[in-house]
């Protein structure tokens, strides 16, 4: 697999009240979200790609290799497809404990470069190989869930909102999980949600559906500020930007981060070295046009507006450049008229709050 490989998918269903329609190309390398209100075609994707779901002028090609083709007649059966896939729902085998359950996943392979011991370390399952499936919280077995797929080897991993039906509590637990498999494995995930945390989390490149069409396709950090796609819109609107930690403030719990703009500061102990991906929402930036006197926010940066669009209502997205970095700020049509604000000015962006995900920078 090369650095260009990708996954190559155009599909069509028709219902009666539901039309997918799509032609995307996906990298073959990290993991690419799937993102979208409920309805707009997510998972009919990835049951067309793993072979669940008949579609007509159908296409798949993986990393060059034809897996079906409509306009030769060929599909290549679900059994021969080197997928992995990861429901809502575990989908355990409830007659055989944890360690038959992932043996059942490793004996459907043809390859062997994936090691039952590797995998169960990496998703934390050393404890668990003799429990009967049944006694399992929801994180646990959505963990043996993921696990089992990843021992057939697959060439690329499908997870259709693995964590939906889990509570906030189950969530938090297998989200760190999840981060290791952005690390530590080669294997490419195509991860679906309608959740921007998990997808800003996890995710490195993103595909964004609607009505049953692709209508952004991109690098994580450039789709997240075409706002005017309604999914990005809205109390959710942000930006993704990476940083590298740089000293600790011990005794204010703080840990100093580096990025392409500048330096901020963000809560918690974050070891020197560490590179951080992090979530600055819209509504957590505010401008100003001179340094305040005073002021309870630690961190204000000079940026650049490069553009101003409508939010609807009484707001705006003001887009800005702060070194090679975006973010944006949502600020109301009349703070806007009474500061003056327009494309070119320099002004000063006060960001109130920062989400630090646990995850590396993407893979580049």
């Amino acid at each position: 697999m090369t650095a260009d490989s990708n996954i190559e998918a155009r599909y069509r269903v028709q219902r009666p009240q539901f039309e997918l329609d799509v032609d995307v190309r996906i990298p073959m390398r990290g993991i690419t979200g799937v993102f979208g209100e409920s309805g707009a075609g997510k998972t009919s994707l990835l049951r067309c790609i793993a072979g669940l779901e008949q579609a007509t002028n159908s296409r798949l090609v993986v990393d060059g290799e034809t897996w079906q083709d409509d306009d030769v007649d060929f599909s290549r059966p679900i059994h021969e497809r080197e997928i992995g896939y990861v429901f809502q729902e575990p989908r355990l085998f409830g007659h055989l404990d944890v360690r038959r359950n992932l043996e059942y996943g490793q004996r459907r392979t043809r390859r062997g470069d994936i090691d039952f011991d590797d995998v169960v370390a990496l998703l934390g399952l050393e404890t668990l190989l003799d429990r009967n499936t049944d006694t399992l919280s929801g994180g646990e077995a959505q963990r043996v869930a993921i696990a089992r797929a990843l021992l057939r080897a697959p060439r690329f991993v499908l997870m259709d909102e693995p964590l939906a039906s889990l509570d906030r509590v189950r969530r938090e637990e297998i989200l760190p999980f999840l981060d290791r498999l952005h690390v530590q494995l080669a294997v490419p995930i195509i991860y679906v949600s309608h959740s921007i945390e998990e997808i800003t989390r996890l995710c490195d490149y993103l595909l964004v559906m609607d009505g049953g069409r692709l209508v952004a396709a991109g690098q994580l950090q450039q789709v997240l500020l075409q706002v005017s796609v309604p999914a990005l819109g809205g109390e959710e609107a942000g930006a993704v930007i990476h940083a590298r930690a740089a000293k600790n403030d011990t005794d204010y719990d703080l840990t100093q981060v580096e990025f392409d703009g500048g330096e901020i500061w963000i809560s918690g102990q974050h070891e020197a070295g560490v590179e951080l991906r992090l979530r600055i929402r819209a509504n957590d930036v505010s401008l100003c046009r001179e340094v305040p006197k005073a002021t309870t926010i630690l961190n204000i940066l000079p940026a650049t507006i490069e553009a101003i669009e409508p939010d609807g209502g009484s707001s705006e997205l003001v887009h800005l450049a702060i070194g090679n970095e975006r973010i944006l700020a949502r600020v109301t049509r009349r703070s806007r008229t009474q500061l003056g604000l327009q494309p070119g000015d320099q002004v000063l962006a006060q960001i109130k709050s920062v989400a630090v995900r646990n995850a590396p920078a993407a893979r580049r």
